[in-house]
């Protein structure tokens, strides 16, 4: 919004023109997303504190341990949904239709999660939504972000703004480059899900998910800004693209979701000030399922989504961990982990509950230096 009302004021007043250069929105959309999360959050979380009158979501199936938790009140994720959300506003460019498309992703999801939040809260129960009925609405948000990209002018084969090729990390687009058509629909949808289902799984101590998640969208942050930014080479006299340089895709709308994407990332450090152990607030689904779909938006809209497997790696793995114990348990009657997600193994075989967030952690950023390098080695 900033961008769009001041940027053409550059005439009048020089000192506008820093709008004109995603980098400082970039820069300014973190800073401005931090610096709200940490003036709200005390009355945010004061108010729900109320709102809810001690009343819990902690599921029944988690260890005894987190019963003690009880009371702490939880939809916390509404410091990172609405610093989020006033940053990109403010310092994207709206006329970006990845924007759009992302923060309705975005949004619409933390808008599932709110009424999952809420059926738990207001019938005093662990269960909130039925899955397929989770699942459906976030088929239909899908489906409404994807309806943003509708261009028939490019064909009735695949009518959408949207690069639907599928690139490989550590391969270079002049080695695999595959367009999958529909297909791609059907791809994207199973990533942004996926990614939604794994941070919510992963949120069950305190700070767990958002450290991931924090790293993750810092990733995509400079993923972004690659895959749309442009440097002038004096001695070629022309601009060179970043993406050509290192043999991945070219997403020239995709550079201003890197503002989004830093807004997420401060957000997130801001909501990590309340929810470090122990936790003052619960994200609750409003911000586990919210920061799923966004970070599966920037997976698909930057052209990342197999290198979003190697960067949310903590949350494939949580993933991976119950669907291997639900399909062995009907299988054999036994369980491969002493409960699932396995974070809660690692709690029941012993462990301190801050040495797996801060090993979960490490592993995530060790994770993101592998989707970095990725850049380089193809």
């Amino acid at each position: 919004m900033l961008y769009l009302l001041l940027y053409p004021l550059t005439g009048k007043f020089a000192l506008f023109n820093v709008f004109r250069y995603p980098s400082f929105r970039v820069i300014a959309a973190f800073i401005l997303s931090l610096l709200l999360g940490m003036l709200i959050g005390p009355t945010l979380i004061r108010r729900l504190r109320q709102a809810q009158h001690g009343v819990t979501n902690i599921r029944e199936d988690t260890p005894e341990a987190h019963q003690k938790k009880a009371g702490t009140p939880t939809m916390g994720g509404a410091i990172i949904l609405l610093c989020t959300l006033v940053a990109t506003l403010l310092l994207a460019d709206l006329a970006n239709r990845y924007v759009w498309t992302a923060l309705a992703l975005f949004l619409g999801f933390g808008g599932i999660g709110f009424l999952d939040d809420w059926l738990k809260i207001s019938k005093k129960n662990s269960k909130g939504l039925s899955g397929k009925m989770k699942l459906g609405l976030q088929t239909l948000v899908f489906l409404g972000a994807i309806a943003i990209n509708l261009d028939p002018s490019r064909g009735m084969r695949f009518p959408f703004a949207l690069d639907a090729h599928l690139t490989l990390p550590f391969v270079g687009t002049h080695l695999f480059n595959w367009d999958m058509g529909w297909l791609y629909l059907v791809f994207a949808w199973i990533v942004v899900v996926g990614t939604s289902h794994g941070v919510n799984l992963t949120d069950g101590l305190d700070g767990l998910a958002i450290g991931p998640s924090i790293v993750s969208s810092t990733t995509f942050t400079i993923l972004a800004y690659i895959a749309g930014a442009s440097l002038f080479v004096p001695k070629a006299g022309s601009l060179v693209y970043l993406a050509d340089y290192l043999y991945i895709p070219h997403v020239p709308a995709a550079v201003e979701l890197a503002v989004f994407a830093a807004a997420l990332a401060g957000a997130g450090i801001a909501f990590l000030w309340y929810n470090s152990y122990p936790a003052s607030v619960f994200m609750g689904d409003l911000g586990s399922l919210a920061i799923g779909g966004g970070l599966g938006a920037l997976a698909i809209l930057t052209k990342n989504e197999v290198a979003s497997a190697i960067l949310n790696g903590v949350f494939l793995m949580e993933t991976l961990s119950v669907m291997v114990q639900v399909f062995w348990f009907k299988r054999t009657g036994k369980r491969v982990f002493l409960r699932a997600p396995i974070h809660h193994h690692y709690e029941l075989a012993g462990w301190a509950e801050p040495k797996i967030i801060v090993r979960f952690w490490i592993t995530s950023i060790l994770l993101a230096g592998v989707a970095l390098v990725s850049l380089k080695l193809r």
